[in-house]
Protein backbone atom coordinates (compact mmCIF):
# COMPACT_ATOMS: atom_id res chain seq x y z
CA UNK A 1 0.00 0.00 0.00
CA UNK A 2 1.59 3.69 -0.86
CA UNK A 3 1.48 6.27 1.58
CA UNK A 4 -1.50 8.00 0.04
CA UNK A 5 -3.56 4.93 0.41
CA UNK A 6 -2.65 4.44 3.94
CA UNK A 7 -3.18 7.81 5.14
CA UNK A 8 -6.52 7.71 3.32
CA UNK A 9 -7.17 4.07 5.21
CA UNK A 10 -6.09 5.53 8.52
CA UNK A 11 -8.38 8.57 8.14
CA UNK A 12 -11.48 6.80 7.49
CA UNK A 13 -10.30 4.53 10.34
CA UNK A 14 -10.03 7.80 12.36
CA UNK A 15 -13.21 8.73 11.58
CA UNK A 16 -15.15 5.57 12.14
CA UNK A 17 -13.86 5.67 15.71
CA UNK A 18 -15.22 8.98 16.12
CA UNK A 19 -18.55 8.50 15.40
CA UNK A 20 -18.04 4.86 17.04
CA UNK A 21 -16.44 6.42 20.65
CA UNK A 22 -13.85 4.15 19.69
CA UNK A 23 -11.16 5.36 22.37
CA UNK A 24 -8.96 2.32 21.84
CA UNK A 25 -8.61 3.27 17.86
CA UNK A 26 -8.36 6.80 18.70
CA UNK A 27 -5.99 6.50 21.50
CA UNK A 28 -3.72 4.21 18.68
CA UNK A 29 -4.40 6.92 16.28
CA UNK A 30 -3.59 9.97 17.83
CA UNK A 31 -0.02 11.52 18.48
CA UNK A 32 1.17 12.33 21.92
CA UNK A 33 2.06 16.01 20.39
CA UNK A 34 -1.65 16.27 19.02
CA UNK A 35 -3.10 19.21 19.41
CA UNK A 36 -7.20 20.24 17.70
CA UNK A 37 -7.93 23.71 16.79
CA UNK A 38 -11.56 23.64 17.14
CA UNK A 39 -14.23 26.17 14.79
CA UNK A 40 -14.33 28.90 17.65
CA UNK A 41 -10.60 28.91 18.66
CA UNK A 42 -10.18 26.53 21.46
CA UNK A 43 -7.85 24.08 21.36
CA UNK A 44 -7.39 20.21 22.87
CA UNK A 45 -4.08 17.97 23.26
CA UNK A 46 -5.18 14.46 22.95
CA UNK A 47 -6.14 13.44 26.72
CA UNK A 48 -8.51 16.31 26.30
CA UNK A 49 -10.16 15.12 23.14
CA UNK A 50 -10.46 11.96 23.92
CA UNK A 51 -12.06 12.58 26.90
CA UNK A 52 -14.68 15.00 25.01
CA UNK A 53 -16.62 12.07 24.06
CA UNK A 54 -17.41 11.98 27.59
CA UNK A 55 -19.96 14.35 26.61
CA UNK A 56 -19.95 14.48 22.98
CA UNK A 57 -21.67 11.76 20.70
CA UNK A 58 -22.28 11.22 17.01
CA UNK A 59 -25.00 10.51 15.37
CA UNK A 60 -24.01 11.44 11.91
CA UNK A 61 -20.47 11.98 10.24
CA UNK A 62 -20.23 12.61 7.06
CA UNK A 63 -17.00 13.44 5.22
CA UNK A 64 -16.47 14.47 1.71
CA UNK A 65 -14.10 16.04 -0.30
CA UNK A 66 -10.82 14.16 0.88
CA UNK A 67 -8.10 15.34 -0.32
CA UNK A 68 -4.94 13.60 0.40
CA UNK A 69 -0.98 14.94 0.13
CA UNK A 70 1.83 12.81 1.58
CA UNK A 71 5.41 14.39 1.70
CA UNK A 72 8.03 12.36 3.47
CA UNK A 73 6.84 10.91 6.97
CA UNK A 74 3.97 13.23 6.85
CA UNK A 75 0.77 13.89 5.13
CA UNK A 76 -2.21 16.75 4.90
CA UNK A 77 -5.44 15.51 4.50
CA UNK A 78 -8.37 18.03 3.80
CA UNK A 79 -11.92 17.36 3.50
CA UNK A 80 -15.77 18.78 4.31
CA UNK A 81 -17.15 17.86 7.15
CA UNK A 82 -20.96 17.75 8.26
CA UNK A 83 -22.21 16.14 11.47
CA UNK A 84 -24.99 16.11 13.76
CA UNK A 85 -24.32 15.29 17.56
CA UNK A 86 -25.27 15.55 20.89
CA UNK A 87 -22.95 18.16 23.52
CA UNK A 88 -23.60 17.89 26.61
CA UNK A 89 -27.16 17.65 26.18
CA UNK A 90 -27.21 20.12 23.09
CA UNK A 91 -28.38 19.45 19.47
CA UNK A 92 -25.34 20.31 17.55
CA UNK A 93 -25.30 20.35 13.50
CA UNK A 94 -21.81 21.74 12.33
CA UNK A 95 -20.73 22.01 8.84
CA UNK A 96 -16.86 22.88 8.43
CA UNK A 97 -14.10 22.26 6.43
CA UNK A 98 -10.77 20.55 8.62
CA UNK A 99 -7.38 20.39 7.45
CA UNK A 100 -5.98 17.37 9.68
CA UNK A 101 -2.21 16.43 9.75
CA UNK A 102 -0.66 13.11 9.75
CA UNK A 103 2.92 11.98 10.54
CA UNK A 104 5.00 8.35 10.14
CA UNK A 105 6.40 7.20 13.33
CA UNK A 106 7.74 4.39 13.19
CA UNK A 107 5.74 2.86 10.76
CA UNK A 108 2.50 4.29 11.36
CA UNK A 109 0.15 7.22 10.41
CA UNK A 110 -0.70 9.21 13.80
CA UNK A 111 -2.65 12.35 13.73
CA UNK A 112 -0.68 15.35 14.58
CA UNK A 113 -2.97 17.50 14.69
CA UNK A 114 -6.72 19.51 13.42
CA UNK A 115 -7.76 22.60 12.12
CA UNK A 116 -11.63 23.10 12.22
CA UNK A 117 -12.79 26.20 10.04
CA UNK A 118 -16.62 26.99 10.00
CA UNK A 119 -18.26 26.63 6.09
CA UNK A 120 -19.16 29.80 4.55
CA UNK A 121 -22.46 28.94 3.51
CA UNK A 122 -23.37 26.89 6.58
Amino acid sequence: MNDRDAVADAQRRFDEAELHDDREVLDELIDADFLSIGPKGFVLDKTQWIARHDHFRYHELDVSEMDVQTYPAAAIVRSVQRNHADSSGHDVRIATRISQTWVERAGAWRIAGIQFSPLADA
